[in-house]
């Protein structure tokens, strides 16, 4: 090699560059220990312990993995992928990414058509699950990758959801029918309504024998316009005898997603009649307080016989409410209760018939009013004018509620100056009145409104007012001194006060200022009698205004007082950050700001800087303005600084973490292969890794690696220039032992400080073994289209009462904690029941195989139990998913296989992404529970000698396996 340059070593995927250096000697930097010898160039050694490679951070990368329960899965004219499941399936769709750093995966939806509102929900995973689908999900489904490198992957996938109800099917006449004997030679329309995706087919039988409208003249087969849902007709033109029969609707769509055909049927008979109701109470009905109700409806006509329902509007039935037999009871009935309930019976022949009554629950709230005369304008009592009193019981119906008047107890007559208003035009339905016309001092007395409810045990409400100059007076409505504006810290408890004089008083309402928002009650306005208005837990969104005025009622009915209260509540500053992570190199000025966004009272009272814990005294703020520190970071002031603000309420604090320390070093999540085979029983490991913001500090010279077993092995000190950000670093691990496990520690290094380490434990393992320890277990699920689950146990989990002729005792390792998954053949399981258990979808990326051979081989692996004189089937199918989900059975054993755990292996070559099924099918009796443990799938042939090929059943033994990281 000639000394003045440096020669590139190309490598596949990686280059090494080595850098001349003094002496005339081009290496790496460091030097340790080589692993080989001097090379042909001379002075130029190969360290594969440490390469400076040209591999940069990628971008991410996406596709849709479809998993769970999907029907087909399809292309369609303009590429996009339908995946089609059935209502109420488990969707899981998965979203598999590339690219380094690790791209954070979201999901969003989109309505299912240009019509539907646009919808978006999103969810942060990789997988997203939607366990029983309904047929509102449906839409178009985007899962998008993004890592901040490059433009960020999306892919979509529309999923239709599939579902067919059960059809309604009603009977009509004619208008000219309703005459005459029903349904004799008349026209009738018997009508199927469905909904359904796809659409469906309808077919028409009378008894079992399909209709054919070309066959038939007394019959017509339509499609009506402008229905709801798909609706075929069956027209019965002037009835024939023949025609007096059972009528079927069928409606199908041809088994997609294998949902079976569904149909409703119809006896047709000389005597069958729409429904007709009788109300066993009067439209209205007036009910005191806590009185039983009871509501009959009483059927007086339908064939076939009418089915009875209650319903309220618009509200629900109260709780206290019973159905039976067409009878609504309500117990111990409030004015709540109040509203009209609706009785229908429905037998599908003709219109339902209805029936509704208003009930009514009887209130005992009077309020009165005094009214001065109105023509004059006047707010007060006087002599040679007129005066108006009136009454009012809020109380259904008004028409049920008597109003006496009476002047000092004795009862008031209609004359020239005293006026009964049964029902007042002026004022609120049911109001009654009494009017004194040119108010004399003979009128001056006490006056008085009795109302009562005849026949109701509800007791008479009653009212007195003394009218006279001096004991009537407008109302004075004040706020206290002080009170304008009411402080309360934020959680506390606050009152506002409106002190109102006047005779008689009236009530305070409260509302806010505001019109657009409600009490804290959720009400527009709150009553008061004291005029005082208590508000707990006080939050700063109820600060504002609010209006204090008079009622109306109660009172004088004259133009409201009115009066604001200001609710300030106070709370402690608010800052920005609240946390922040501060990197800097040493030697270089720091700033550390934070801002005071918000705060009540806004004038801030102090600041104070923390280090450590300890107060900064020798700095100076100015409290009223965004508080900043400025210092020159050097390795003795790296610390936790925190900047607490004050404003006499309370105290907030921004924290900062102020270091020179490097960031984490990342390991590289997807490394391809990362575990080699060595001679012997050793294995080597290639650690891969990136550095987080390499220029945040001072400049990393290299990592510190530390290995550990169950001891320390070594702690090694990798030095290298300083690392570009996205750059890919490698260090490789020699003298593994197999099948040890170990802990391998990283942090960066840099001329003052080391990092925090981040760790990654290396495990050998040829695959990955479901041991179902886990109660996720592995990511299988339970078929839904199965008789029973399989059941997830251990030895101390099991059933002592259990019977003792079958199962495991232990799980395969003969641990009593390990857990294994079986099927108890017990009551009430019968012969011939199945439970299936279905693996999470492998997704095979490769086309072929190694030197240009068929389909990648895979292999499953897995320990099986089959002890009991009852034993059944144990299967393992394959779903290999495509155009259509394919099942193969690849593997099949029956009856009793001793007390022993015993291994199977299978070779496959799947064609697609697929899932293992375990299918256990319940044998005669009881003796009959099958196990399965220590699963696995994983590429390549079956390294057993007993293993066999996809392409023929074995006797006994059979294997599964799953891939490193379950594919």
């Amino acid at each position: 090699m000639h000394h003045a340059a440096c020669v590139r070593l190309k490598i596949p995927h990686f280059t090494c560059v080595l850098r001349r250096q003094p002496h005339g000697s081009c290496h790496p930097r460091p030097v340790p220990e080589p692993l080989r010898g001097p090379g042909p160039w001379g002075g130029c050694y190969v360290y594969p312990l440490f390469w400076e490679l040209a591999l940069h951070v990628t971008p991410a990368n996406a596709q849709i993995a479809h998993s769970g329960q999907a029907c087909v899965v399809k292309e369609d004219n303009i590429s996009e992928r339908i995946y089609t499941i059935r209502e109420g399936d488990r969707l899981e769709l998965q979203c598999l990414v590339k690219g380094h750093p690790r791209p954070q995966v979201r999901w969003t939806k989109t309505a299912g058509s240009a019509s539907d509102k646009f919808q978006e929900t999103s969810i942060y995973n990789e997988t997203l699950r939607i366990e029983g689908i309904q047929r509102v999900q449906g839409g178009r489904y985007y899962c998008k990758a993004d890592n901040g490198v490059g433009v960020a992957a999306i892919k979509s996938i529309r999923v239709d959801v599939q579902y067919l109800d059960k059809p309604v099917l009603t009977v009509h006449q004619t208008i000219s029918d309703v005459r005459g004997s029903y349904y004799q030679e008349k026209t009738v329309f018997l009508r199927c309504t469905v909904n359904s995706n796809p659409p469906a087919r309808f077919i028409w039988k009378r008894g079992t024998t399909p209709i054919e409208q070309s066959k038939d003249t007394g019959v017509d087969i339509y499609e009506p316009l402008y229905t709801q849902g798909e609706t075929k007709v069956l027209k019965l033109k002037n009835l024939r005898p023949k025609d007096f029969a059972n009528y079927t609707c069928q409606v199908s769509v041809r088994n997609v997603c294998d949902i079976p055909d569904n149909s409703v049927t119809f006896q047709l008979t000389n005597a069958t009649t729409p429904p007709a109701l009788r109300l066993s109470v009067n439209e209205t009905l007036v009910v005191d307080p806590g009185k039983d109700v009871t509501l009959s409806c009483e059927v007086t006509a339908g064939f076939p016989k009418p089915t009875v329902t209650w319903s309220r509007t618009p509200n629900a039935l109260p709780r206290n409410s019973r159905v039976r037999d067409g009878t609504l009871t309500l117990r111990s009935v409030t004015p709540t209760d109040s509203g009209f309930y609706n009785c229908t019976a429905v037998n599908n022949v003709g219109n339902p018939a209805k029936r509704n009554v208003n009930l009514i629950i009887r209130s005992d709230n009077l309020t009165f009013q005094i009214t001065p005369d109105s023509n004059k304008d006047s707010e007060s009592i006087q002599m040679g004018r007129d005066l108006k009193l009136s009454c009012h019981v809020d109380a259904q119906p008004q028409d049920k509620v008597n109003y006496t008047w009476y002047k000092n107890a004795a009862p008031i007559y209609n004359s020239e100056s005293l006026i009964v208003l049964r029902s007042d035009p002026d004022m609120a339905p049911g109001t009654s009145s009494l009017e004194i016309v040119d108010m004399k001092f003979r009128d001056q007395a006490t006056y008085s409104c009795v109302a009562n409810f005849p026949a109701s045990t509800v007791p008479e409400l009653r009212m007195d007012v003394n009218i006279t100059q001096s004991s009537v007076t407008p109302p004075i409505l004040t706020v206290p001194a002080g009170g304008q504006v009411v402080s309360v810290r934020e959680g506390g408890t606050a009152e506002l006060v409106c002190l109102v004089d006047g005779k008689p008083r009236p009530p305070v309402l409260w509302s806010r200022a505001d019109k657009d928002l409600a009490m804290p009650t959720g009400e527009w306005a709150v009553e008061t009698r004291d005029g005082r208005l208590r508000l707990t837990s006080v939050t700063r969104d109820l600060m504002g205004a609010y209006r204090c005025q008079t009622a109306t009622y109660n009172g004088l009915n004259i133009k409201p007082r009115q009066a604001q209260v200001q609710l300030n509540v106070q709370y402690a500053p608010v800052l920005d950050p609240v946390f922040q992570d501060v990197r800097s190199p040493n030697y270089q000025l720091v700033t550390l700001r934070c801002v005071i966004q918000k705060s009540n009272p806004a004038r801030v009272t102090s600041v104070r800087w923390v280090r450590n814990g300890e107060p900064l005294s020798s700095l100076t703020t100015d409290p009223q303005e965004n508080p900043q520190l400025k210092f020159k970071l050097d390795p003795g002031n790296n610390g936790t600084y925190e900047c607490r603000v004050s404003n006499g309420v309370g105290t907030s604090t921004c924290t900062f973490n102020v270091t020179s320390r490097p960031y984490n070093a990342e390991f590289y999540y997807d490394t391809p292969n990362p575990i080699r085979i060595l001679k012997g029983n050793n294995y080597s490991y290639q650690l891969q890794w990136t550095q987080r913001e390499p220029q945040a500090t001072d400049r990393i010279i290299g990592y510190w690696i530390n290995l550990q077993e169950k001891q320390n092995l070594f702690s090694k000190q990798v030095d290298k220039k300083e690392p570009v950000k996205g750059a890919l670093m490698s260090f490789t691990l020699n003298d593994l032992k197999i099948p040890l496990s170990y802990e391998v520690r990283l942090s960066p290094i840099t001329t003052y400080s080391t990092g925090d380490y981040v760790s990654r434990n290396i495990k050998y393992s040829e695959h990955h073994v479901c041991g179902f320890e886990d109660e996720r277990i592995c990511g299988f699920s339970q078929d839904r289209s199965d008789n029973f689950d399989w059941t997830r146990q251990n030895y101390l989990t099991q059933n002592p009462k259990r019977s003792s002729n079958t199962g495991p005792e232990m799980d395969r390792s003969g641990t009593k904690e390990g857990y294994y998954m079986y099927i108890e053949a017990s009551r009430p399981r019968v012969a011939d029941d199945a439970a299936r258990l279905l693996s999470p979808l492998y997704n095979v990326t490769a086309a072929r195989g190694p030197k240009g051979s068929g389909r990648v081989p895979h292999c499953i692996s897995f320990f099986y139990h089959m002890k009991g004189k009852h034993i059944g089937y144990l299967n393992v199918w394959m779903r290999v998913k495509g155009i259509a989900s394919v099942d193969n059975l690849v593997w099949s054993l029956k009856g009793n296989q001793s007390s022993d755990w015993k291994q199977a292996n299978i070779n496959f070559n799947p064609s697609g992404p697929f899932q293992v099924m375990f299918e256990a099918i319940r044998g005669s009796g009881y003796e009959g529970d099958i196990a399965i443990d220590d699963v696995s799938v994983t590429k390549g042939k079956c390294k057993q000698e007993n293993s066999v090929s996809n392409t023929g059943m074995s006797g006994n033994i059979w294997t599964l396996c799953t891939p490193p990281q379950w594919i």
